[in-house]
């Protein structure tokens, strides 16, 4: 399934990584995608599923939550460093990149989510 995700700030997400970044509890309100019910039931995704999330700019696999709110093609990621693999690394006149519209599918794996060392471990090796 096609979509264009953007990314927000979560001020609950926020307070869990002031406590412990590295904790389950970050993970769990930092790795996920909010998908449009009908997007999502289209593409075979339920509720709670793991989901690969694959852009031009990198791959990085969450938790799928259905969003109540109706959104068609449009997917939300927190920012955090799940969403941030998918981020081109290119930006525009401000210097900022593109947090707000970045184009990528999204299918169901068998994959786990991996945690903030696993992406820290990938971007070092």
């Amino acid at each position: 399934m096609r979509v264009t995700i953007v990314t927000f700030r979560d001020i609950f997400q926020s307070e869990v990584q002031e406590v412990d970044r590295f904790g389950e509890d970050y993970r769990r309100m930092s790795a996920v995608v909010f998908l449009d019910k009908s997007d999502a039931a289209k593409a075979g995704i339920k509720d709670g599923s793991n989901v690969l999330v694959e852009s031009d700019n990198g791959r990085v696999v969450v938790v799928a939550r259905i969003s109540d709110d109706a959104h068609p093609g449009l997917a939300f990621m927190p920012n955090s460093p799940w969403s941030n693999r998918l981020v081109p690394a290119e930006t525009d006149d401000t210097r900022i990149p593109s947090y707000k519209s970045i184009s990528a599918t999204v299918s169901v794996t068998d994959d786990k989510v991996p945690t903030v060392e696993d992406l820290l471990r990938e971007l070092v090796s």
